[in-house]
């Protein structure tokens, strides 16, 4: 399918784009695909602009939408690449499966996500740890109320510049195991990125903001005993000198920086582990000391150093609140590849120009 582009007569004014809040300012393009027949029409690159569905649309009344999350970056050079975008096209085919929307051809989506980003690439911020968060999503639009799959869906890519995460620095955070709410369970749709996680989650996190954590830390929604997430990212803890994350039992996300964190440890020879971890487990960890080090990973933050958690009514310091010497590690190797300041030994950047 050929990819149609109409340029905007009205280009935004650019500016300073390295202090641009997250999510808060967007690109003056939009790409879009219609699926209708049994088929996907239409791909084309447009102007941005609001979107206009029926009052019925399935989204509206039955979640079915699916999204991605990735990142456009500038290296030194000046040349624009992105970071392992084939993993996020095919978790986004995945998602699409678990929520019965239309199944797409993941090399076109491929296709059409560079080709978005070379229509923008003058929106990809230069400073280091600044980047284009790209955003791809998907939604039911039939025009009729009852629960079934979608046969009428929009598929649509938007593009937002963000500084940098860290900005005055990486700041261990606090989190809070909740003991109420459950995210997900195994069959749900955990392991799927959509909105409704998101939604599920939202409560345990205003609760934790009002007590002075910045996120929660996810237990099984069965047993209530083993860890999964914390807030939007996975979850990693050094413990005796092996990282130690939960495997993926169809409940958790998997995320693309973590696969690419147990895939950097590996290489480097460190001991890593996916298996069930029990909060029973983590909190011996943190009471004998063995619990080294722990951090969130994921798109946004790369990696957020963990310095306190909460559980029971007790708090426990990690590292002495600070961030540890395997986290920074980590944190600079990513971002090393992805802002090209390292050897992509891996193969897994895609150079845009």
């Amino acid at each position: 399918m050929e990819i149609k582009i109409e340029k905007t007569e009205h280009p935004g004014k650019l500016g300073n784009l390295d202090d641009v809040a997250f999510g808060s300012v967007f690109t003056d393009h939009m790409f879009l695909m219609d699926y209708y027949d049994g088929e996907w029409h239409d791909a084309r690159i447009v102007p941005f602009a609001d979107f206009h569905i029926h009052p019925a649309a399935l989204v509206l009344h039955y979640g079915g939408e699916i999204f991605e999350g990735l990142k456009a970056y500038r290296t030194a050079e000046g040349k624009v690449q992105l970071f392992r975008p084939e993993q996020n096209i095919q978790r986004m085919y995945n998602s699409a499966v678990r929520m019965a929307l239309p199944l797409f051809d993941k090399e076109f989506m491929l296709e059409a996500l560079i080709k978005f980003v070379e229509v923008e690439k003058d929106w990809v911020p230069s400073g280091f740890g600044t980047s284009l968060y790209l955003r791809p999503f998907m939604f039911g639009i039939d025009p009729k109320l009852g629960v079934h799959a979608s046969k009428e869906a929009t598929m649509c890519i938007i593009a937002s510049p963000v500084g940098s995460y860290y900005a005055e620095g990486i700041n261990p955070v606090k989190i809070m195991i909740e003991q109420e709410d459950v995210r997900c369970v195994i069959g749900g749709t955990g392991e799927a990125k959509c909105g409704g996680n998101y939604g599920a989650s939202t409560r345990a996190g205003e609760r934790a903001e009002q007590q002075g954590y910045s996120q929660v830390l996810w237990l099984d929604g069965v047993e209530r005993k083993y860890i999964e997430e914390v807030g939007a990212m996975n979850v990693m803890f050094k413990i005796n000198g092996t990282v130690v994350t939960p495997e993926l039992v169809g409940s958790i996300l998997p995320g693309i920086t973590r696969k690419s964190i147990i895939e950097i440890l590996k290489d480097a020879g460190i001991p890593v582990e996916e298996r069930r971890l029990s909060v029973d487990e983590l909190v011996t960890a943190m009471k004998d000391g063995s619990l080294e080090e722990a951090w969130g990973c994921g798109t946004a933050a790369v990696v957020s150093p963990i310095g306190e958690i909460a559980y029971d009514g007790v708090k426990y310091t990690i590292n002495e609140g600070k961030i540890g010497e395997l986290t920074q590690w980590l944190y600079d190797e990513l971002t090393g590849i992805q802002w090209g300041k390292k050897e992509d030994k891996f193969g897994w950047i895609t150079k845009i120009d």
